[in-house]
């Protein structure tokens, strides 16, 4: 048996001590060496070396020193040993420790942000941004390292990058940096030019941009995003800056204010020249008169272009911020308004002052073709105006350009109407400044070859709304220079009606130039008496409990009753017990509340609720309510009508934070009330917002919707159009099966639009009649087609009865003519860029555009005017029909506009030929080209049908009427 085993190896057994296991702890310790920071090598070393926090403070402390004048480093001097701490800093100490900064010491984190506060450093953290999110979206594959760990340096580099650029002196803080800097003149110029490129030229906002745009799609939760990276924001910092620096900068600082010019001039090519200019000139805005100085050296400095585009923004905030809108039936304010015209016509005066390109820009705007006043309100011109009628010589070429271009006939037959109209009412306020200032020119000037020919143009010309004001210019011109026996007169009605006596009388309008100080903000007792009279509501709402009453001895007396009161409660009727309250149901008494938001009563409450979206249940209850509210309040009083602007715009910009069921319907229904308690008023502001507001596309959308389905109930449509778009039906309950569960039918379930519902249903009505003719065509004779009397009775009892169209009286100047007007402008202003060229925003704006003019009706007195100017807008957008849903809804227009002036073809044949020759020659391309077999392309040749049977019905009905056109298309 001991055979079977064979030792391999033998060892002695060494017995260990158990006091040898036990060793102290500070042996197995790493000692850290303490540096001794003297040199930029020694500070490198230390941060490159996993600092800890006392090191890393000593290291931060040493790099913000104040550096004497004969030391060579400096941080935010450039050069290698600066580059390479800054490099070391965003790459290893950034990442390692800016959290534990930000939540243990904010001093450590001052400076920290401090050595990244130069050109280098700005330069640094975009870069790294940069190639962190390129690094980001090539692996956004699925991977095990959560979502979190993958977005955290770029968090991190956002909030690094917010706290360098958060202060307002950071541009006044580099430029006197490169000041102190011992460098030739050239360079110093080279790192300016680097630094307006980084931070105004759209380096930073762009990945800044990207970089809230990665992490909103990465994150599983809605994201607030850094300001840096939207436009708005960032110019307004900008702007703010620059504000800044222009305080601090010397009178006497040449190159100071060359740099600060050069800066202001490329933050104006970011896209937010309004918000930058509001920021910059916030002073000179808000009528302080000491900052008017540096401001025009400032402006001095700038291109003529530059200037001109200053000038524009800065009247352009002018009107917003203290200009209220005038229209015709407002003229009796103007006593209140007269202030506040004076202070704007001041503040322009002083910009322009005697520089020549200044004032010809001034009469551009006025009176040039790009027409840049038009989107401005009558206020706005009328302050211009003012401020140009001290310089004669101007106002002399401003009457003469405006009277050309009033009377040109191309500018007649193919501009919007709502410039034409601008141009009428700044020819008018011109008029009557000059004949104040020379009444021997104007009346040379009535007589002269350019306005015989003005008026005679307008008078020959086929729209009524172009005839009217060449009227009304006529009979003002007459009225000033002329003898009463010898007077222009016309016996028309519009004339004498309200809009014709409030054209008349801009001849009259003598606004006086006041002063810039006229421009500061009002005092504030106003507000804080409407909160006081809000906090009185509340208080009204919610009485304080009473203090209970003090504890005192009383002697109670103790009375016997008799039982013969037992009788008499006999007699007293017993009532049930009230039903349980549902609030107290709950088991746990801390649950229960008793301080549940009422329905508001009144316009200011119900204002408040909708801002107050941190209470969710006042919130929801303001929002529900809203739309019966408003047109309560529409019918009764003015409280609707004096925050009706402000209500819709707390409703325009609403957001859903509380993920609110039916929170579009509610939100669009309260919109729709407002829009038709002052349908003239406030279709001209929605369209204003839709082109002017600081909005998403989702809500440029909705403004549309809310036009198209307000012209539609006015004109009495809105019972169909509920029942169509479901908006105040009960949803019925399908059967489970065919219906998901509620929260995955929100994400999952395709709703249609009501602006696609509506237009999909609008053409089934236009469509199906030609269908049904064709048909009826080929089916035989008429002859043998027979139909009983009791067919035709069945028919009249279906036929539906008129009902009053209240959308035509307002349907030009309220809903058409501004969003067709201020279309034009935008396109000029902005061209191919801006967002409302988009399939998406200009295939909802032709649908819209198509439902108001079939709402509007056939007898509607501004058909053929809106005709005209919606054609020529349809043929300017055969370029952009690309897009399937822009082709799609271009064909709709066409098909709309023939159908509404089908009782009207002659009409068509003799003024519109061209127009209707260029459809039929497009759409039939159209018809070729596009392809059946989807259902896309289906829809689109279904539509193309119907129009060029519309059309054909025109051109063989009057072909000898379109005989001279015909031969340029054959």
């Amino acid at each position: 048996m001991p055979d079977l085993l064979t030792s391999l190896h033998t060892s002695p057994r060494v017995e260990v001590r158990a006091e040898a296991q036990l060793l102290p702890v500070e042996s197995l310790q790493t000692k850290r060496p303490v540096f001794s920071i003297n040199s930029p090598e020694d500070a490198l070393e230390a941060l490159r070396s996993k600092p800890d926090h006392a090191t890393l403070s000593r290291a931060l402390r040493w790099l913000n020193r104040t550096v004497p004048h004969n030391d060579e480093f400096d941080i935010k001097k450039p050069g290698p040993k600066a580059a390479q701490i800054i490099f070391t800093l965003i790459n290893d100490i950034v990442p390692d420790y800016w959290e534990t900064l930000s939540v243990e010491s904010g001093q450590e984190k001052n400076l920290l942000a401090q050595c990244l506060s130069s050109i280098a450093g700005v330069g640094a953290i975009t870069s790294r941004l940069r190639l962190l999110l390129s690094l980001l979206k090539d692996n956004q594959k699925p991977a095990q390292v959560p979502v979190v760990s993958k977005t955290q340096p770029v968090e991190i580099l956002l909030s690094v990058l917010e706290t360098v650029m958060a202060k307002e002196d950071f541009i006044t803080a580099i430029w006197h940096d490169i000041e102190g800097f011992n460098l030739p003149s050239s360079q110093k110029f080279l790192q300016w030019k680097e630094f307006a490129s980084l931070v105004a030229s759209g380096k930073v906002l762009s990945v800044a941009s990207e970089a809230n745009l990665t992490l909103s799609d990465l994150s599983l939760s809605i994201r607030a995003g850094s300001w840096v990276g939207y436009g708005s924001q960032y110019a307004a910092w900008l702007g703010r800056c620059i504000q800044h620096a222009v305080k601090a900068e010397k009178d006497d600082d040449v190159e100071g204010q060359k740099a600060l010019s050069q800066l202001l001039s490329k933050g104006m090519t970011l896209g937010y020249t309004d918000q930058l200019v509001q920021a910059g000139f916030l002073d000179l805005l808000s009528g302080d008169y000491r900052s008017l100085r540096k401001s025009k050296v400032l402006m001095t400095r700038l291109s003529a272009h530059d200037q001109k585009t200053l000038l524009y923004s800065i009247i352009r905030i002018l009107s917003k911020q203290h200009l209220p809108t005038e229209g015709p039936s407002q003229g009796s304010r103007r006593e209140g308004q007269s202030k506040a015209i004076g202070g704007v016509a001041a503040l322009v005066r002083a910009i322009v002052g005697d520089v020549s390109t200044l004032q010809d820009d001034l009469v551009e705007w006025l009176v040039g073709v790009s027409a840049d006043a038009v989107g401005q309100v009558h206020n706005a011109h009328r302050a211009v105006t003012a401020a140009l009628s001290s310089i004669p010589e101007q106002v002399t070429k401003a009457l003469q350009r405006g009277l050309a271009l009033f009377g040109d006939k191309l500018y007649i037959k193919h501009t919007p109407t709502l410039h034409q109209e601008v141009n009428a009412q700044v020819l008018l306020l011109l008029a009557g400044y000059g004949f104040r200032a020379d009444k021997t020119y104007l009346m040379h000037l009535s007589r002269s070859s350019i306005y015989l020919n003005a008026v005679s143009n307008r008078l020959a010309a086929s729209s009524q709304r172009a005839r009217f004001l060449g009227m009304v210019v006529g009979t003002a011109f007459s009225e000033l220079v002329d003898p009463k026996d010898k007077r222009m007169t016309f016996t028309a009605d519009e004339m004498d009606g309200s809009d014709g006596q409030w054209y008349r009388s801009l001849t009259s309008v003598k606004d006086s130039v006041g002063s810039i100080k006229d421009l500061k903000p009002a005092s504030t007792p106003s507000t804080k008496s409407s909160t006081q009279l809000l906090e009185s509501v509340n208080s009204r709402k919610s009485p304080r409990p009473k203090k209970p009453a003090q504890s005192t001895s009383k002697v109670i007396s103790i009375e016997e009753i008799d039982g013969s009161s037992e009788s008499e409660a006999e007699d007293l009727p017993m009532y049930q017990k009230p039903d349980s309250d549902p609030e107290d149901e709950d088991e746990d008494p801390t649950l229960v509340r008793r301080d549940r938001p009422t329905a508001p009563v009144y316009i200011r409450d119900l204002i408040a609720g909708l801002r107050d979206d941190e209470n969710f249940d006042r919130h929801q209850l303001a929002l529900s309510t809203s739309s019966d509210l408003i047109r309560r309040k529409a019918a009764f009083g003015t409280e609707a009508s004096d925050n009706i602007e402000e209500l819709a715009s707390i409703l325009v910009g609403l957001g859903d934070k509380w993920e609110m069921e039916n929170f579009q319907q509610m939100r669009l229904q309260g919109m729709i009330a407002v829009l038709t308690a002052e349908p003239l008023k406030m279709g001209q502001w929605f369209s204003r917002t839709f082109y002017n507001g600081d909005y998403s596309m989702g809500q440029r959308a909705s403004v549309l919707t809310v036009l198209g389905l307000g012209a539609r109930e006015l004109a009495g449509l809105g019972k169909e159009d509920a029942l169509l778009t479901g908006s105040n039906a009960t949803t019925e309950s399908s059967f489970p099966s065919k219906r998901l569960p509620d929260k995955l039918h929100k994400i999952y379930a395709s709703e249609a639009a009501p602006m696609d519902a509506l237009s999909s249903q609008l053409e089934k009505t236009m469509i199906q009649p030609m269908a049904a003719a064709a048909a009826d065509k080929f089916s035989g004779p008429n002859a043998l087609k027979v139909r009983t009397f009791s067919s035709r009775m069945a028919v009249e009892k279906k036929r539906e009865k008129p009902i009053p169209n209240a959308l035509a009286k307002v349907v030009a100047d309220g809903f058409f003519f501004p969003l067709t007007g201020r279309w034009r402008i935008h396109l000029q202003s902005y061209g191919e860029n801006s967002s409302h060229t988009s399939p998406f925003l200009l295939s909802h704006l032709l649908k819209t555009l198509s439902l108001i003019l079939h709402a509007s009706g056939t007898s509607t007195l501004s058909l053929p005017q809106m005709t005209a100017e919606f054609w020529d807008l349809l043929l300017s957008l055969r370029a952009r029909a690309t897009d399937p849903s822009v082709l799609e809804a271009l064909l709709f227009a066409f098909l709309t506009l023939l159908g509404i002036n089908e009782n009207d073809q002659r009409r068509l044949a003799e003024q519109h030929a061209k127009e209707l020759l260029e459809t039929q020659e497009w759409v039939d391309n159209v018809f070729e080209k596009i392809g059946g077999g989807s259902e896309e392309g289906e829809r689109i040749r279904m539509l193309a049908a119907g129009v060029l049977t519309r059309c054909r019905e025109v051109v063989e009905k009057y072909q000898r009427t379109l005989m001279g056109d015909l031969v340029d298309f054959m």
